[in-house]
């Protein structure tokens, strides 16, 4: 059993908790994500580390619930525990991987959307404690719904935020703010991190594709397993097929099929969706071992 230490709820629909998983806390990197089951019953739930601490032996995760499990893992409180806490899982951010002096040559930017904020957290942090400062763009729906930002702020270079609505600092989208940052203020940048929903990351790509700054994705949003046997989070990358939970879960942004991948994951949320797509994609359907069920 794996003890939260700590259950925060930082808003009306996203919740915090720190959770006692030493050897998880040991091993793990910005960019890796852990599969949590609150029971026995309990569904797999796929979340992307938010923070660590190797010392204390915690690693922090942050969810909005979207089904019954996450309803019911909401209701956790410090003291309790959950049942499964698997991880590190995925690949690490490139950034993390990568030659640190080369890494500390490069502008970078962070492009983050709602819960999203969450996993470009930790990457700032990483990079922020190895001398790197690089610029964030948090965008949220309302003042309400924004997360973290005392955290960001003590990490960023330089903090943007924007609302849909306007109601905190400046009203506009995420790509708005990219544009002007660039067009308007001279910045320049080698490379652009974003994380968040589907569709701000595909329009996020769009806006540096045309700007011409390579981008990184996220597509921690279309797992559901996490381990590459219910063949959701398959997604064309180029011109291979790959895996966000075993190759990923990060990808370059500008070789993502976004419409497939959008289009597959409304598709998989019902039976008959799940079981067209089997038919269709056959062994290759769940990674090609044509022996773990799939979803059955």
């Amino acid at each position: 059993m794996y003890k939260i230490k700590n259950a925060e709820q930082l808003n009306d629909i996203i919740y915090l908790m720190d959770v006692e998983a030493p050897r998880v806390a040991k091993h793990c990197q910005p960019g890796q994500f852990v599969i949590v089951k609150t029971d026995e019953e309990g569904e797999r739930i796929p979340l992307t580390i938010c923070d660590y601490d190797r010392e204390a032996g915690t690693v922090t995760i942050v969810f909005q619930p979207i089904g019954a499990s996450t309803e019911r893992m909401k209701k956790l409180k410090a003291g309790d525990s959950f049942q499964d806490f698997v991880g590190p899982l995925g690949q690490p951010s490139e950034l993390v991987t990568d030659d640190l002096e080369e890494v500390k040559k490069k502008k970078i930017l962070f492009v983050a959307g709602g819960v999203g904020t969450a996993p470009v957290y930790p990457q700032v942090k990483w990079l922020h404690e190895h001398g790197i400062d690089a610029d964030v763009i948090v965008g949220a729906k309302t003042h309400d719904l924004l997360i973290l930002e005392d955290k960001m702020k003590a990490v960023a270079g330089n903090l943007y935020i924007t609302t849909d609505d306007g109601s905190y600092v400046r009203k506009g989208l995420v790509t708005d703010v990219i544009k002007d940052l660039v067009e308007n203020q001279g910045k320049k940048y080698d490379l652009c991190v974003s994380i968040g929903p589907m569709i701000m990351m595909k329009f996020c790509v769009l806006t540096t594709k045309a700007l011409g700054i390579p981008t990184i994705v996220s597509m921690n949003p279309i797992m559901v397993d996490g381990t590459g046997m219910c063949g959701a989070c398959r997604l064309t990358v180029g011109d291979e097929v790959k895996f966000a939970c075993v190759d990923g879960p990060e990808f370059d942004g500008f070789k993502v099929d976004f419409n497939e991948a959008m289009k597959r994951q409304q598709m998989y949320k019902t039976q008959e969706g799940r079981a067209l797509l089997k038919e269709k994609e056959g062994d290759t359907h769940h990674g090609g071992c044509g022996h773990c069920g799939g979803d059955e």
